[in-house]
């Protein structure tokens, strides 16, 4: 796989061959990684390699498509080399995690294309939006790396019940003598991890259904809307407790149940956005020399309507997030052994009694986050708007 630099640097022209053998060299190192597990994980090692290749052409097709300059290309050569480099002083626990390696390698990328190709907008963000993209860029990376930086197995148990903050245990253990601080970052990982694909789950679902609704009108617009208001005449609460109860909290069920849940709010704003759109006169014009649903909704509706979808995702980000943690504390969330913010608040509430801050660390991180979402997202709509300083 070559990319090769353009553009000018230090007045000079950028060297392609640089671009080409870092590129190599990583690729060459992910493929070790994951044939070294071939004998231990076969059928994860061979996907690996499948995947490995497809990463590797999207990354070269979406870098040959940006307008680059050389500095651009520096940026993102030497982050993804550093990533490397880090990988190969700690190649014991990098090498042991594949998948973990190959999804931090392509957060890192992905993290440098997108600063080289809204480094203009970044730099007029305020300093609180800022201060939220730190905090979820942080967030993701932790839970991206989770099996890699973690000092134990998610469920080993390191010492006896409660023990105080150590060198070993850096923040102590909890009541079943697991290691905090690994709990603290896998509970990071299937926390986020899960609030982030039920909520994907809920704008595919409820945004689409929203659209169609507005866009369709008559019978289809009245069956839908009527489904939606049977399903938000109950509190969201009490019907995912209840589903729950019967259909078990496997992950899936929670990730099918909250998504269907949060579905009915997506698809009220899909539709209430979407309405002012359809009645436009490019939509009809568009209708009228005979263009199809799909291709009026991707190319006409859905174009219009983004900003405050995005915006929307956000905020309904963090309100899965924290739906997911309160069904965890009350015990219908994800199950133990798995880790999660929720219920390492309620297994360690004891401490609190004596004066022990661990339990308020879970709570922390699910209140940061949210700041964080939040703080960007008000950035997003504030830039959407078009309004100035």
């Amino acid at each position: 796989m070559t990319m090769p630099l353009t553009g000018n640097t230090f007045g000079g022209q950028a060297s392609p061959w640089f671009s080409r053998i870092a590129v190599a060299a990583v690729h060459f190192f992910l493929l070790v990684l994951f044939l070294q597990n071939v004998a231990a994980d076969f059928w994860s090692a061979i996907p690996g390699f499948i995947f490995i290749h497809a990463y590797s052409i999207v990354v070269l097709a979406y870098w040959s498509s940006l307008d680059r300059t050389a500095a651009g290309d520096t940026v993102i050569v030497t982050l993804t080399l550093e990533f490397v480099l880090i990988a190969l002083l700690f190649w014991d626990r990098f090498s042991a995690w594949p998948w973990s390696t190959l999804f931090g390698l392509a957060l890192v990328q992905f993290c440098a294309f997108a600063a080289v190709r809204y480094w203009k907008d970044l730099r007029q963000a305020p300093r609180s939006a800022w201060f939220g993209l730190i905090v979820i860029l942080v967030y993701v990376m932790v839970a991206a790396t989770a099996p890699i930086i973690a000092p134990f197995s998610e469920t080993e148990i390191v010492g006896s019940e409660y023990d105080v903050w150590s060198n070993k245990n850096l923040l102590g253990t909890d009541n079943l003598g697991r290691d905090m601080f690994t709990r603290l970052i896998y509970g990071g990982r299937n926390t986020v991890g899960i609030a982030f694909i039920t909520t994907l789950l809920a704008f595919v679902v409820g945004g689409l259904a929203g659209i169609l609704a507005a866009a369709m009108r008559g019978w289809v617009d009245q069956v839908l809307g009527r489904l939606v208001d049977i399903l938000m005449a109950i509190p969201s609460f009490i019907l995912a407790r209840l589903i729950l109860t019967i259909v078990g909290t496997s992950v899936p069920s929670l990730i099918l149940v909250i998504a269907l849940l949060d579905a009915t709010r997506v698809f009220r704003l899909a539709r209430a956005v979407s309405m002012n759109v359809v009645v436009l006169e490019f939509v009809e014009a568009a209708s009228l020399r005979g263009e199809g649903l799909w291709w009026l909704i991707k190319s006409e509706i859905l174009p219009n309507i983004l900003p405050p979808l995005v915006a929307e995702f956000g905020l309904r980000f963090c309100f899965v997030f924290l739906f997911l943690s309160g069904l965890s504390f009350l015990g219908l969330g994800i199950q133990p052994p798995t880790a999660d913010w929720g219920s390492m608040v309620r297994d360690n509430a004891t401490l609190i009694t004596y004066g022990d801050i661990t339990p308020l660390l879970p709570a922390g991180a699910i209140a940061l986050l949210t700041i964080g979402v939040n703080f960007v997202v008000d950035w997003f709509l504030h830039k959407a708007s078009g309004l100035k300083d």
